[in-house]
């Protein structure tokens, strides 16, 4: 087994183990969501993303929350678009 290889097996069980945290720190969420340390730090400092800062300088994030925050805003596929429109036509008895 080569370095690289190796690295790379490394990595993903870093990531295993990172995704059974609770609590991340800023550097985890970075990680984490794989977003650059400058832009979570602008999302924090303008209150966009969720976080708790109990001592008033280091900065953790609830795991779930930061979950819910990357799902937010969801885009709904073509196929669930036309169910809704069909399931809303037969239950209001629209006329084609």
């Amino acid at each position: 087994m080569d370095k690289i290889e190796l690295d790379e097996r490394l990595s993903r069980i870093e990531k295993l183990l990172l995704s059974k945290k609770e609590v991340l720190t800023f550097d985890e969420a970075c990680e984490y969501t794989g977003i650059s340390r400058s832009y979570l730090y602008k999302l924090t400092s303008g209150g966009k993303v969720p976080f708790s800062k109990p001592n008033g300088k280091m900065i953790y994030f609830d795991i779930r929350k930061l979950k819910d925050w990357m799902l937010s805003n969801g885009r709904k596929s073509k196929e669930e678009i036309e169910i809704e429109s069909l399931n809303y036509s037969f239950n209001n008895d629209v006329k084609f």
